[in-house]
């Protein structure tokens, strides 16, 4: 009978070394070579920990090869505008989706738990016009763990529940002020009155007072429902993609014992990068560079030229190996926006333009560029009149059930240790 194990050989001196293989419910199995230095004196090297698995997890699925996406075993597809967000949050944090009643007094917990300490509010006077709301939102958070101190200590459930709602609340409203303390316009405070996602674009778009922009012929413009449910699954779309680089460095923060909101400021510094978080601003700025739909086979040919630097953004990505699931949920979107919004803007044009003539190109399919999340959310935050600044903060206000989750399911891990990577010394 076959045993369940891997055997490694060093073929200098023929010593090998046996490793129990563990199976997991879905994807690849992993070997265990937790003991693989005790046992040969040497390290892996992995640059990007790209086959290395550095926990168990119960809450994300990717399989790339075949575009799935699963939180908590349900299909991404069957969750994005189909569930609201905050029931999303509590899929991720709680396991399970919400009943009817726990979904409403959920949603009523996160409305009153939505605003900030007035000293922590002070903290944006501190910082210039002009700054980058992620700079802003990353000083806010981390100003979070001396406002809330307790919860370096958590010792039962109810304490975990209520600092991971916390966090999950107070979110929206860092990243509206951060906007606002951006262009130096008044803050706005959160209204209960108002569903989580709603309530966002409320303190993003609404007057001191409360009133909305006013209109010639009398009336106010309101949010609309439709903007709402979008921006909605964009959240959840974002809500939690398994050990990404963001994911990674929270659950690293997290193992050295510091303040969870520490944890996920640090998960905020890091989606702040172009690569990660910031990818959607580069779509609209590449988008602006090609400036009609004339120049679209030009820069088609310089992305397919292997002698140019030029490439295509918003194309391929490192885990789908075919379709992004969640790109193929808001391409839907898209065109039900452009249509019930009566959106024309050029913008759009070159984006369907750029769209149309990469999918019926061979040299994409064939290399599996279609296109991912980030080219569609740039080119539905845009229709919804969110600022390019903003695309990234939005991004952290949908992963933070994610990060916050994973986080969780770290410290509740009786087998987790503090993260020390290896390396291979080449220096003198």
């Amino acid at each position: 009978m076959a045993k369940n194990t891997f055997t490694l050989t060093d073929n200098r001196n023929g010593n090998s070394y046996e490793y129990n293989v563990i199976d997991g419910t879905r994807g690849p199995s992993v070997v265990d070579i937790s003991t693989f230095y005790k046992d040969s004196g040497m390290f892996t090297y992995d640059p990007g920990y790209t086959s290395t698995a550095s926990c168990d997890s119960k809450i994300t699925f990717i399989d790339g090869e075949n575009s799935e996406l699963r939180y908590r075993g349900y299909d991404i597809a069957d969750l994005a505008g189909k569930h609201s967000f905050l029931d999303v949050c509590y899929l991720l944090m709680r396991g399970s989706l919400p009943t009817e009643d726990a979904s409403k007094n959920f949603d009523l917990e996160i409305r009153h738990r939505s605003f900030l300490n007035e000293g922590l509010i002070r903290i944006f006077d501190a910082l210039p016009d002009g700054a980058h709301p992620m700079a802003t939102m990353g000083a806010a958070t981390m100003a979070l763990a001396a406002f809330y101190k307790d919860h370096l200590n958590l010792e039962d459930d109810k304490q975990f529940k209520i600092m991971r709602r916390r966090i999950v609340a107070k979110m929206p409203t860092i990243a509206a002020m951060a906007y606002r303390n951006s262009i130096g316009t008044p803050l706005i405070y959160p209204d209960v009155n108002r569903y989580f996602t709603e309530n966002f674009l409320y303190m993003l778009r609404a007057y001191p007072g409360g009133s909305m922009k006013r209109l010639p012929d009398g009336t106010n413009e309101e949010i609309k429902q439709i903007e709402v449910d979008a921006l909605d699954a964009i959240f959840t779309l974002h809500a939690d993609h398994e050990q990404n680089a963001s994911t990674t460095t929270v659950r690293n923060v997290g193992s050295t014992e510091a303040h969870p909101y520490v944890a996920i400021s640090s998960g905020i510094a890091a989606l702040w990068g172009s690569a990660h978080g910031g990818a959607n601003e580069k779509v609209m700025d590449q988008l602006k560079m090609i400036g009609d739909i004339k120049n679209v086979p030009s820069f088609i040919a310089k992305a397919k030229d292997r002698n140019d630097p030029f490439r295509l953004m918003g194309f391929g990505h490192r885990v789908y190996k075919n379709r992004d699931p969640r790109a193929e949920c808001l391409k839907g979107l898209q065109d039900q926006l452009r249509v019930e919004l009566k959106l024309d803007s050029k913008l759009l044009d070159i984006a369907a333009a750029v769209e149309e003539a990469a999918l019926s190109d061979d040299y994409f399919k064939e290399r599996g560029l279609y296109p991912n999340i980030d080219f569609y959310s740039g080119v539905i935050l845009t229709a919804l009149k969110i600022p390019v600044e903003m695309f990234t903060p939005i991004f952290v206000i949908g992963r933070t059930p994610g990060w916050i989750s994973q986080w969780s399911e770290l410290k509740q891990d009786p087998k987790h240790k503090i993260a020390r990577p290896r390396q291979l010394y080449t220096g003198n």
